[in-house]
């Protein structure tokens, strides 16, 4: 007799997942909005490793987010701290409330010796000089008309007085300075006095003989002609105080 097949017991139906069961859902809010990611994961079907695997992570990203944002609103202050104090008004001191703020510096010549004439002008009217006056610091070496090149050996006023027209004291390039101003650079030659042509004769009362002529005893002792008698070259009655007709014999 024929058997009817057997009947093949219908699959389990599977239960319906809501918005807020899928996996996908809940991993973002895991990353997102770790409390209610927690919250979800142990409301699904999960093994219980995975849901505290879950919540151990999401925790430490919500931590490690909470105080990253704290360092970084530290530096933003900072930031804007230092933005107030660059935005202040120029030239002002920082002060202190109920501090007054104290006066700045007054400015003060700088010191210009050793610099060449060009710079040292800059410098002194970058310090508030109006008139810079150049002179050559050898009395008998006029300034060259250019003299940017020329050094500073002194200065007026020195450096550190308060602003005000300045005179530098200038030598030429290749020459030192001296100890002061006011210095001759060549030693001065005295020219003796032209004998007048009874002393260079030796008559008319000079009782003199000759061209030679002597300044004084010193330079007829120094020319190893003394004593000088009356009639020798060089004798004049000037050299001869005791009128013995001996000159420089003393």
């Amino acid at each position: 007799m024929y058997s009817p097949p057997a009947q093949h017991a219908p699959y389990p139906q599977q239960p319906v997942q809501r918005w807020w069961q899928r996996t996908g859902v809940i991993i973002a809010a895991l990353v997102l909005l770790p409390p209610l990611g927690i919250a979800l994961a142990w409301m699904t079907r999960w093994t219980q490793g995975k849901k505290i695997v879950a919540t151990v992570l999401s925790a430490l990203w919500f931590l490690i987010v909470l105080f990253s944002g704290g360092d970084d609103k530290a530096a933003d202050d900072d930031k804007v701290g230092a933005a107030n104090a660059a935005t202040a008004s120029p030239g002002s001191a920082a002060t202190t409330p109920g501090k007054p703020a104290e006066p700045s510096a007054a400015p003060v010549l700088p010191n210009v010796v050793s610099m060449p004439f060009d710079q040292a002008e800059k410098a002194l009217k970058g310090a508030g000089v109006a008139k810079v006056s150049a002179l050559s610091v050898y009395t008998d070496v006029p300034l060259a008309s250019y003299h940017s090149n020329w050094g500073v050996c002194f200065q007026s006023p020195a450096a550190g007085a308060a602003p005000a027209d300045a005179t530098l004291h200038l030598v030429a390039p290749g020459k030192t300075c001296p100890a002061a101003t006011g210095t001759r650079l060549h030693a001065e030659v005295t020219k003796a006095p032209t004998p007048t042509q009874e002393e260079a004769d030796g008559t008319s009362g000079t009782g003199g003989g000759g061209s030679a002529y002597y300044k004084n005893c010193d330079a007829a002792k120094a020319a190893g002609a003394a004593p000088i008698r009356k009639g020798q070259p060089g004798y004049r009655s000037a050299l001869d105080k005791d009128g013995d007709g001996v000159a420089c014999d003393k």
